[in-house]
């Protein structure tokens, strides 16, 4: 028999959903039969897979050690070659600033190059992290960012942070701010409105005026900041956060982003691939202002950080706009 101590990081949820990630490699059918068959029991009952576990609590697995290993999976870490640049750590949250051209969470020709799995790799180096030693927490990413986006990715180093972070994402109450420099000029701020569909076979979305079946709400907040007779430099507010909404609402209003191959100007984007060499689009998620946290982490709250662009997006803003650079 083997006992399971719910720490901070399982708490809080169904057990069921506990044994899912416990037990990874097992099937669901497995998980409900063992729990029918009070081969497993919460704190030395039968339990129902819909019971909620609290910090605490002990799970009874009267299981041989060669089952739960079998079903349990392989405690692994990704060894990742890359290192985060962190602009912000405290004991509950990390923020990180990711280049162009890596990815936020792992594909398979991106194995350990990304974010995710280098946050996971750094916190393990340092000793915050161990696998072995949480049951079913592994620390986690709280928003994404486009290959081809640079910027803040805030990342959550236990469970209570990455649902409190999750939360006020949802509830709009941290705010999250990007530049772009796009084609044409806005010279006044705009708050606008659409609805988004998604082709997924293309990996595209398009923009429309009327809400229809499958369509989602996007809302996006423009401030001018400079403009010079062709282009202008804009800080986006996202009301919402959907896929490519950025880039997909500025194309639609006839602004759009340079450098983005799939909703851009082809000849814009030639010029300045030709020019400065831009090989993706120009946007960068510069700032994020936390509100609305609570707990244990309401000292983040009214506080803002600021990621740096890179030496390419810098040295374009200051050609276009006369502008200083910090």
């Amino acid at each position: 028999m083997r006992e399971l101590i719910i720490g901070k990081n399982e708490a809080e949820q169904r057990l069921d959903r506990f044994l899912k990630k416990y037990f990874s490699q097992a099937p669901q059918s497995f998980i409900y039969k063992m729990l029918r068959k009070k081969n497993i029991k919460l704190n030395g009952k039968k339990a129902n897979p819909d019971t909620m576990i609290t910090e605490g609590d002990i799970i009874q697995l009267y299981l041989a050690d060669e089952t739960i290993e079998k079903f349990k999976g392989k405690d692994e870490i990704i060894n990742s070659p890359l290192i985060p640049n962190i602009i912000y750590e405290d004991d509950n949250t990390i923020l990180i600033n990711k280049p162009v051209g890596i990815l936020s969470h792992s594909a398979n020709k991106d194995y350990g190059n990304n974010i995710v799995d280098s946050m996971i790799h750094y916190l393990h180096v340092k000793g915050e992290y161990n696998p072995r030693i949480e049951k079913t927490f592994t620390p986690s990413i709280c928003n994404r960012l486009d290959r081809n986006t640079s910027g803040i990715i805030i990342g959550a180093k236990n469970y209570e942070a990455l649902r409190m972070i999750n939360e006020g994402i949802k509830k709009e109450e941290i705010h999250r701010y990007y530049k772009t420099i796009v084609k044409g000029v806005v010279n006044k701020e705009i708050i606008l409105e659409g609805y988004l569909v998604k082709d997924e076979e293309l990996n595209k979305v398009k923009v429309l005026k009327d809400n229809i079946e499958g369509s989602k709400k996007i809302i996006t907040r423009i401030v001018p900041i400079a403009n010079s007779k062709e282009y202008s430099l804009l800080e986006i507010q996202l009301i919402t956060g959907r896929t490519h909404q950025i880039r997909a609402h500025l194309s639609s209003i006839g602004h759009p982003v340079i450098g983005d191959v799939k909703y851009g100007d082809r000849k814009t984007n030639r010029y300045f691939r030709e020019k400065y060499g831009l090989e993706s689009q120009f946007l960068h998620s510069y700032k994020v202002v936390f509100h609305g946290l609570d707990e244990s982490l309401n000292y983040l709250n009214n506080r803002q950080f600021i990621g740096k662009s890179d030496k390419k997006f810098n040295k374009i803003e200051k050609e276009l706009f006369q502008m200083k650079q910090e």
